[in-house]
């Protein structure tokens, strides 16, 4: 048995640029943050030959072709498992249109234990780059690269996208102090609307060369709140975030809502120094950055939705427990 732990995430700044269409020409930069809230994958041997899939739903099939769960189904076609196994994936919070990247740590947490289950190690920069094979090229999903790497590489991650294919990875180690003031700041709110991200993504792919100054800013926001953490300087973030929001807003229709737009404003009337809807947007969760003394305002300012407790998580997807590992250790 194998059971991995992957990250989910928060996109910080420049969200939209890590879109093939954009960055293969432009070059992206994405500012992003795991946090500790996790996809779990379990992979067991089985005595026959059937493959066994448990989500939302339960699957019971003899070849992998007929797995209706297409990250399972590429998963095992990538890493050679053909059969023989039960696999189960859990979330720590509903994991279909969070807007937390919840799908593309499942990727990776399945391409982890099923390379483990097989006996093999993989590095971050592998896990991260299968799944975007998996998600982008096999399954044709309209979604941008840094949830992938996010995921297999945790912490605080300054993410550089082309110009051309190339990711550039640049974890941001920040000493203790500033850590604990950059986490004590996010805070993280239900809207209580799931959406599927594929068709806002859809649109901004499609509205890329319309916005080419919106995500140039996106971009350039994301550098500004890098290197300000950098220099130590953690509300370079807050002020990194309340820029973009507009920015991010015209990238398409589906972004934001009435709801949305006034449950940030309230944020920020409140005393928040920046506020967005996380992934795509359109729902899920809103993240605030807010200094200490003014969170309960922000608090009472968003009464209708319940506030998801945080804290950034500094390790990427790992294998918590390999039974082949503890019996020979």
């Amino acid at each position: 048995m194998i059971i991995t732990r992957t990250p989910l995430r928060i996109g910080l700044v420049g969200g939209g640029t890590d879109l093939p269409v954009y960055y293969r020409e432009h070059g992206g930069r994405v500012l992003n943050a795991a946090i500790d809230k996790y996809i779990y994958v379990v992979v067991k041997q089985r005595f026959d030959d059937d493959i066994y899939v448990n989500y939302s739903k339960k699957e019971i099939v003899s070849r992998v072709e007929d797995l209706e769960h297409e990250l399972v189904r590429e998963a095992m076609h990538m890493t050679g498992v053909r059969g023989g196994v039960e696999i189960t994936t859990l979330a720590d919070i509903p994991s279909s249109g969070s807007g937390l990247g919840s799908s593309s740590s499942v990727t990776v947490g399945l391409l982890h234990a099923l390379f483990a289950y097989q006996g093999r190690q993989v590095t971050a920069k592998e896990l991260a780059d299968r799944a975007c094979a998996i998600e982008i090229d096999r399954c044709g999903k309209p979604i941008g690269k840094q949830d992938q790497y996010a995921a297999a590489y945790g912490g605080l991650c300054d993410l550089h996208f082309g110009p051309g294919d190339d990711t550039h990875v640049e974890r941001i180690e920040l000493p203790r102090p500033q850590w604990r003031a950059l986490q004590d700041e996010l805070m993280l709110f239900y809207t209580g609307v799931t959406r599927s991200a594929n068709n806002i993504l859809g649109e901004q792919t499609a509205n890329v060369g319309d916005r080419l100054p919106q995500l140039k800013q996106l971009r350039d926001l994301a550098g500004e709140a890098a290197d300000g953490l950098r220099a130590l300087d953690v509300s370079a973030l807050g002020i990194a975030l309340r820029k973009s929001w507009d920015a991010k807003r015209a990238l398409a229709s589906g972004v934001s809502n009435p709801q949305i737009d006034e449950a940030v404003e309230a944020a920020l009337a409140a005393g928040a120094s920046g506020a967005k809807v996380t992934g795509a947007g359109g729902g899920g969760f809103l993240l605030v950055t807010c200094p200490l003394e003014h969170q309960q305002a922000v608090r009472t300012g968003l009464p209708g939705m319940k506030e998801l407790p945080i804290q950034l998580e500094r390790q990427g997807s790992r294998v918590i427990f390999n039974v082949h590992q503890d019996i020979w250790s």
